[in-house]
């Protein structure tokens, strides 16, 4: 069989093990996406649920009650989380064009995210030293930290709307 054309036997097997292995890593990847951008819903949702009870409050009140979110800053490491597991499952997913936009929408929705929190959370969380401290503005601070919470529960939700899409049509295309 010398001059044979047919690859070594090993070679074949690794050929035939691809198309398993990149079904798994879909799976895998769809799978870690939706579940991570899902818990990086938890917190803004939390925000938003409570905005309507918090939006009224006395200074006294709402200091007293900003107090709950002191360790909170360990839930925020989900965003990053979120952003690089979308990215993953765009890298796997990128033979399939709706999967791939779906899952850089997720990315792009948590980029912006952080952005949003940036930009009006954190100056209001660095002006009150987390909220231990009343500034003559805070009301106005409060504004911008309960609707820039609100407004990412939105981004959030759409971000884990289109990882769930991402993740649920690369888990159909490794099955079919």
């Amino acid at each position: 069989m010398e001059g044979s054309a047919q690859p070594p036997v090993r070679l074949r097997q690794d050929r035939a093990l691809a198309p398993v292995v990149r079904r798994m890593l879909l799976s895998a990847a769809g799978f870690v996406a939706i579940v991570v951008t899902g818990l990086a819903l938890i917190a803004p949702g939390a925000h938003l649920y409570e905005l309507a009870h918090k939006i009224g409050m006395t200074a006294d009140q709402y200091f007293v009650v900003q107090n709950i979110y002191l360790g909170w800053w360990f839930a925020g490491l989900l965003l990053p989380a979120a952003f690089l597991a979308n990215c993953t499952l765009a890298t796997v997913a990128r033979h399939d064009r709706a999967a791939l936009a779906l899952a850089l929408m997720a990315a792009a929705l948590i980029a912006l995210n952080l952005v949003i929190f940036m930009i009006w959370t954190q100056p209001a969380n660095a002006a009150t030293d987390n909220w231990t401290v009343r500034p003559d503005n805070w009301e106005i601070l409060r504004r911008q930290w309960e609707y820039s919470h609100a407004i990412n529960a939105g981004v959030t939700f759409a971000a884990f709307c289109a990882a769930t899409l991402a993740g649920l049509r690369a888990a159909a295309r490794t099955s079919s």
